[in-house]
């Protein structure tokens, strides 16, 4: 019980959070995870549908995976949650999976899409 206190008096005495700089660092943070199938982050593979964080450094993720048969899809969100949770100034993650939409190739970003020769 003393570890929620501690949490919740840790996130009352903060000053306001700079929201975009939280976001811009689980974003950083998001691209050091790598897609167990293929040589891409997973920011840019496309994976990543949503980063919000809110006025207590929240973070909320939702994020897909290339399929729902992937072989990681059990684990690969914890890992996901526990690497945000790791980043300065983030006081709490939760991390959706979800299926739809599904993913596909059109969320790959440009230098992805030129990494694998897709252009």
């Amino acid at each position: 019980m003393s570890n929620l206190t501690d949490w919740l008096d840790q996130v009352q005495s903060q000053d306001s959070v700079d929201r975009d700089a939280v976001r811009e660092r689980v974003i950083a943070a998001l691209k050091e995870i790598y897609d167990p199938e293929l040589p891409v982050n997973i920011y840019d593979l496309g994976l990543i549908y949503s980063v919000d964080v809110d006025d207590a450094a929240v973070v909320r993720v939702c994020m897909t995976l290339t399929t729902p048969g992937c072989p990681v899809a059990q684990t690969f969100p914890g890992v996901v949650e526990n690497t945000i949770r790791e980043v300065e100034g983030v006081t709490a993650a939760e991390v959706e999976l979800v299926w739809d939409p599904p993913w596909c190739a059109d969320n790959l970003s440009m230098e992805v899409k030129l990494q694998l020769g897709l252009l």
